[in-house]
């Protein structure tokens, strides 16, 4: 299915309609995440944690436990179990702060990153795909548009 505004369409219904695909691909991500809870037997907040620390991973930051509270938003309480909880499956480890060894990071075991990118790695491979079909304009409006949307919706 197309989700491109029609062109003689009002301003409105151009508004509608992708506002109708951001919903489209928000229930195909929910649908994806799904998969991944059911066969790693985690729920929604584990698999947020997951996600946040490979993203992280990814840009070469460190992850302290404060920042997983800050992140979920949930307190250091929960945060405290939801690490032993994912520490005690094997998907992370707590580690000594590289810099400031009072502090302790998080990171994930390479067992789950390999699992996280063999549940995610063909839906990378395929949204890469869709990606690079649009100039890097493009790209750079359709990027703070996301990043516009998602402020509006959950501002920080």
């Amino acid at each position: 299915m197309s989700y491109a505004a029609s062109a003689p369409g009002t301003r409105r219904e151009s508004i509608t309609e992708t506002l109708f695909a951001v919903r489209a691909f928000s229930d195909a991500m929910d649908r994806m995440h799904s998969g991944m809870k059911g066969d790693m037997d985690m729920n929604n907040t584990d698999l947020a944690a997951l996600r946040m620390l490979i993203v992280r991973e990814q840009r070469g930051e460190t992850v302290s436990p404060h920042d997983v509270a800050r992140h979920l938003r949930i307190s250091t309480a929960s945060t405290t179990k939801l690490l032993d909880r994912l520490s005690a499956t094997g998907h992370l480890e707590r580690r000594p702060h590289p810099h400031d060894r009072r502090a302790r990071v998080v990171v994930l075991t390479d067992r789950t990153r390999r699992e996280f990118f063999t549940h995610f790695g063909a839906h990378l491979a395929s949204m890469t795909a869709v990606a690079e079909e649009y100039t890097d304009e493009e790209l750079g409006v359709i990027a703070r548009f996301l990043g516009e949307l998602a402020e509006a919706v959950d501002p920080r």
